[in-house]
């Protein structure tokens, strides 16, 4: 039976751990998830206990053996695991004991404000040293730490929250003084003890996680000494860079003890991996609360010029070149269904929009911007507002409904617009997965507002699939190998569905375009309510 041998994935998302085994053809036969305590201490502040998410992780493991056991199974039949996880979350420990200096703050924390704007400052100003005594500095020094970090400023990415940490918590602070300090997005804390902790000392950083920090150059694909010096940072808190698929050390206690560890990879890149998107011009879309569209640029690092992020897809092992993607984001796709179900109670279950959507042909004119808070790529528009325009005495909840569903679809447009224009690179189709795909009426009008194929594999779970694919690529187990797409070609292809555009292009260009006019209506719209209206509205 092809399933004597089975590659395993550990999976973490925001709030939860999972644990899938797959086999060679992308077929689950055991999974486990255990949800983690998440902690909120202040209006903005989202953070998680370290210990707690290792502890999760553990009992997820032990608990899928059970049920692989009990499906006839013996714990050697596992051969490989992989690790995806939530991307720029910081975690810090001490290299003496191995325990964290504090709680993680999570990707989506927005403490670092103030300080974002504080080193904004400092571009303008100071500048940013590149090379040693060579200063960029105003808008020049701004581009020069995109153009190296593939990344802007921002509360999202690593580097300022672990800033944050050393500058409000005198335990971090003395731990960075002492030489005492790891930092690490999460897979290089769960690789770090999983493999035997302060005793074997491993502490890497994948790649795809360590380009999300704004300390990685995307050139020398490596931890950048001037990025670390702008941000007050010592070189030797950070972990020795690896790909995303080699075998970095085996487990070192419980169920899978000896196992090896294949793959590491930051989620939204799983995701590229898991839906096959491995060669030039190939891309796909996770939509759930919000979206993230990668678009594959091979072995070129593209910098956008149309308000994308450039940054690494995956490296197939230690000595193959990196490959690269395009990103874009979209910050409310799942969530304003959600919107529609808790506040304006239009449906009882997000599934419902679907059913809501389909009893009108059109959303009669009505175009709905669900900038709930700011549009992202391409718009990065922070002041931007949501906005439900063209309504009429005609307007129903059916036609609200589908404006709802068109406006990711049209956003989604708005991302592949850019990435053509920066790659000068068609997409033909777009690969998609995320709770949000499982509506049809959904997958058919993004089909038809894009005028492209939109294909969806009946097993959704690419993100943990992409980390599977890698980390049996590392061991060569069912002969996968990430640089010969083609040996990946009976994997996940069961039940796969693919939705044509069907809406005629003279509409679908005039939709179009009367949704960029909604999209201008909606931008800085915070920007122009004076205190007074803030008052009035808080």
């Amino acid at each position: 039976m092809y399933w004597a041998r089975h590659v395993c994935l550990h999976v973490i998302v925001c709030s939860s751990v999972r644990f899938i085994i797959f086999d060679k053809y992308a077929q689950i036969v055991a999974q486990h998830q255990l949800e983690f305590p998440q902690y909120y201490p202040n209006p903005g502040w989202h953070e998680q206990n370290p210990l707690e998410i290792q502890a999760h992780a553990e009992a997820c493991i032990e608990q899928t053996m059970k049920s692989l056991a009990a499906s006839g199974f013996t714990n050697d039949s596992v051969k490989v695991i992989g690790i995806t996880n939530q991307r720029e979350t910081a975690f810090v420990w001490s290299r003496k004991t191995g325990k964290p200096l504090c709680n993680a703050i999570v990707w989506d924390d927005s403490r670092t404000k103030n300080l974002v704007a504080h080193y904004e400052h400092v571009l303008q100003t100071k500048g940013l040293e590149i090379a040693s005594g060579v200063w960029k500095k105003g808008q020049e020094g701004i581009d020069a730490l995109r153009e190296i970090a593939g990344l802007p400023l921002s509360t999202y990415f690593s580097a300022t929250k672990v800033r944050w940490m050393i500058d409000n918590y005198p335990e971090v602070a003395k731990a960075h003084a002492n030489d005492d300090m790891c930092f690490g997005t999460l897979e290089s804390w769960l690789v770090y003890n999983l493999v035997g902790g302060v005793k074997r000392g491993l502490h890497v950083s994948e790649m795809s996680n360590a380009a999300r920090t704004l300390l990685f150059n995307t050139t020398t694909l490596n931890w950048d000494p001037m990025l670390l010096k702008f941000f007050g940072l010592r070189q030797s808190i950070v972990g020795e860079i690896v790909s995303t698929s080699q075998t970095y050390g085996h487990i070192a206690f419980g169920s899978l003890k000896g196992v090896p560890i294949g793959g590491l990879v930051g989620d939204q890149q799983a995701a590229l991996i898991g839906n096959k998107c491995l060669t030039k011009g190939e891309a796909k879309c996770t939509y759930g609360t919000g979206a993230f569209l990668l678009f594959c640029t091979g072995n070129e690092i593209v910098k956008s010029s149309h308000g994308l992020l450039s940054t690494v897809a995956f490296q197939p092992g230690p000595n193959s070149r990196p490959v690269f993607a395009l990103e874009g984001s979209i910050s409310s796709a799942g969530s304003a269904i959600t919107w529609l179900k808790d506040s304006m109670h239009m449906i009882s279950s997000s599934a419902q929009v679907n059913d809501l959507a389909a009893q009108e042909p059109t959303s009669g004119g009505v175009y709905f911007v669900t900038a709930f808070s700011g549009l992202l790529a391409p718009y990065w528009d922070s002041s931007a507002t949501g906005l439900l325009i063209g309504i009429t005495q005609y307007t129903n909840p059916s036609h609200i409904a589908r404006a709802t569903l068109e406006a990711t679809a049209f956003q989604t447009r708005a991302i592949i617009e850019s990435m053509v224009l920066d790659s000068g690179k068609g997409v033909t189709n777009l690969k998609v997965d995320g709770g949000m795909t499982n509506g049809d009426l959904a997958m058919s009008i993004l089909a038809d507002l894009n005028g492209n194929e939109v294909i969806r594999p009946e097993m959704r779970e690419s993100t943990a699939l992409g980390s599977a694919l890698l980390a049996g690529s590392a061991i060569g187990l069912f002969g996968w190998d990430l640089t010969k797409p083609e040996t990946l070609s009976e994997v996940n292809t069961k039940g796969t569905r693919t939705f044509k555009p069907e809406m005629p292009a003279s509409i679908r260009e005039k939709k179009w375009t009367i949704w960029q006019r909604a999209v201008e209506r909606s931008r800085g719209w915070e920007a122009g309510i004076d205190e007074e209206e803030e008052d009035l509205l808080s």
